[in-house]
């Protein structure tokens, strides 16, 4: 399977020892075609579409810069050329691009195509469709906090469903009193979210198949070995899929 990568930037920082279990690479998902953000996807890709003034891309390599993150892999297909050139003007990271252009591959089929770019140690994952707040730990250093490689392949962030700004879904997570995940029940309501935000390990994407497909097919298999954790967001969080959660999201970073 041909891989993309092409690096944009300079020399990561460099990280203190304190922080030498934290996952130093990311990757940002932002190869969607944001059916739902139209009509603003119509001339921008959607993490370029912006929420109280900065790019929701920027919003999410924030948060990374933050953590301690030195490289950044992303995925590009809807106007990647514009996402490229955005990407070249970040500074101080070391960014590689896993090309789309040819393929969308959905959430699953981008990550397990750009996992050459990964390395071997856990990553995050990031969708670019949503905004968030930090609680009284910054979020990134809690999910790597919680991180157990001996039981865990993927560790999401869950946020409760009355919790869940702007969402309009019945939520998607059960939690057990370990932190395993199940899936919501038929005809049910679970009480947690995904953010977009999660820990993976490499294992997890051990024979991913060629080609698109979702990343619940991988969670999937993992919840069944009882290797899918969660962790519960401390701070605000907001779904940013439609141009109607844009005002909302603002209000909530104001009152942030």
């Amino acid at each position: 399977m041909t891989r993309f990568a092409k690096p944009l930037s300079l020399r990561p920082d460099p990280r203190s020892a304190a922080d030498a279990t934290m996952p130093d690479v990311a990757m940002l998902l932002a190869a969607g075609l944001g059916k739902r953000m139209r009509p603003l996807t119509a001339t921008r890709p959607k993490p370029l579409v912006e929420v109280g003034g900065q790019t929701l891309l920027d919003h999410a390599i924030g948060h990374v810069r933050a953590a301690g993150v030195s490289r950044l892999v992303v995925n590009v297909h809807h106007f990647a050329d514009a996402l490229e050139a955005h990407l070249r003007r970040v500074p101080g990271l070391d960014i590689a691009i896993s090309d789309e252009r040819a393929q969308l591959l959905e959430t699953g089929g981008g990550v397990a195509r750009a996992a050459p770019l990964l390395g071997d140690r856990p990553f995050y994952v990031i969708n670019t469709d949503n905004v968030w707040l930090d609680g009284p730990v910054d979020t990134l250093h809690l999910l790597a906090h919680r991180w157990d490689d001996a039981i865990m392949d993927a560790l999401l962030l869950v946020v409760p469903l009355a919790r869940a700004t702007a969402h309009r879904g019945a939520g998607d997570f059960t939690m057990d009193a370990a932190g395993r995940l199940s899936r919501r029940a038929p005809r049910r309501v679970a009480p947690f979210v995904y953010t977009g935000v999660q820990i993976v390990s490499p294992r997890l994407l051990r024979g991913a198949p060629d080609g698109a497909f979702s990343f619940n097919l991988l969670w999937n298999r993992a919840m069944a070995e009882g290797r899918a954790h969660g962790v519960v967001h401390q701070g605000l969080w907001c779904d940013v899929g439609a141009p109607a959660n844009i005002p909302v999201a603002e209000a909530m970073l104001r009152r942030g």
